[in-house]
């Protein structure tokens, strides 16, 4: 049920991060920074990829001088290979990956409804930066995510996913469509992941803060908010913590929302269960919940009756999954 976290609890599990792997994109400042010194001071390893390599390096310092181990890369989150390379620094330098905090973003970077003209006078393609920093790269983090998470076998790992939206998550921003869509979208991602992630031992969650006083905001903006309050960035450091660190089977799919000066609010994952979508929703599950246990007969196949039997298996499913895709296919034209 939806609750408010009071700033004591959101560290109610935090012992759990000592010797975890955290990998933090964007902690050269801000949030990103905040939350990877919190989750450093209570013994987790940090690992941070950034653009802004010197504020990444001074960053990591900061956590060796208090004690703690962390270690960074250069990382355009636009360019996938080199999150690859981010991951495979955890795994090289401390052999897991156990929470991933997609964090780096920008605010809203052009006017998108200012056409440009090119020399003909025609309309020219506008730039959707935001959208792909905000959203693209999430996505692409997500997906290496699930990847390095679930090869990740060591007992007690928080296999957690903590995405990072904002209160424009749930309520858009006036003349900031790209930035209000692409975090409407990380919200929308998650939901849509919850199960998957659920029935492949991951968690997922996001925290989605009001304004803070980060490098974020733009001049031009903060103008406007002159005299409202900002959210506390200790407080949605704390929040991230939260979402990481609570292994509750019913906070899996939560957005923690940070609003203002007030405490964060946990809105719990619910989906239609009435209806058509309901009924659609049951058999995706179902599909998923088989093909998991498929692939645990594959993993059995390989140690017990060797890889022969493991190929057979793999075909089966590749060809049972085709089915359900196209009958799921089929569902959503009927439902159009």
């Amino acid at each position: 049920m939806a609750r408010n976290i009071s700033d004591e609890a959101l560290y109610e599990y935090a012992d759990k991060v000592k010797g975890q792997t955290i990998l933090i994109t964007g902690a050269a400042r801000g949030i990103g920074k905040e939350a990877a010194l919190q989750f450093a001071t209570r013994g987790a390893n940090i690992v941070i990829g950034d653009i802004d390599v010197q504020g990444a390096q001074e960053t990591v310092e900061e956590i060796k001088r208090a004690g703690g181990d962390a270690v960074c890369n250069t990382c355009n989150v636009l360019v996938y290979d080199d999150l690859v390379s981010l991951f495979e620094l955890a795994l090289s330098k401390f052999g897991r990956v156990d929470v991933v905090v997609p964090n780096a973003g920008i605010s809203e970077f052009s006017r998108f409804l200012d056409v440009r003209l090119n020399e003909r006078g025609l309309p020219k393609k506008p730039p959707l930066k935001t959208v792909e920093i905000n959203l693209i790269s999430v996505l692409h983090t997500t997906q290496l995510a699930f990847y390095y998470l679930t090869q990740n076998k060591n007992e007690g790992s928080l296999k957690a996913l903590v995405f990072i939206g904002s209160m424009s998550s749930i309520m858009a921003i006036p003349s900031a469509p790209l930035y209000s869509a692409s975090k409407h979208a990380i919200v929308g991602l998650m939901r849509s992941l919850t199960h998957e992630f659920y029935v492949n031992g991951l968690r997922v969650s996001a925290v989605c803060p009001w304004f803070a006083d980060t490098g974020i905001i733009p001049a031009a903006f903060k103008v406007i908010m002159a005299g409202l309050p900002l959210a506390s960035v200790q407080r949605i450091g704390g929040a991230i913590v939260r979402a990481s660190t609570d292994s509750s089977p019913d906070v899996n799919g939560s957005v923690y929302t940070v609003p203002d000066e007030k405490e964060v609010f946990r809105i719990p994952y619910t989906e239609i269960t009435e209806g058509a979508y309901g009924l659609l929703s049951k058999r995706v599950k179902r599909a998923l919940g088989f093909l998991q246990s498929v692939r645990t007969f594959i993993a059995l196949a390989k140690i017990f009756a060797g890889s022969s039997t493991a190929k057979i298996a793999r075909r089966s499913c590749s060809r049972i999954w085709d089915v359900q895709n196209c009958a799921l296919s089929r569902l959503r034209l009927n439902a159009q």
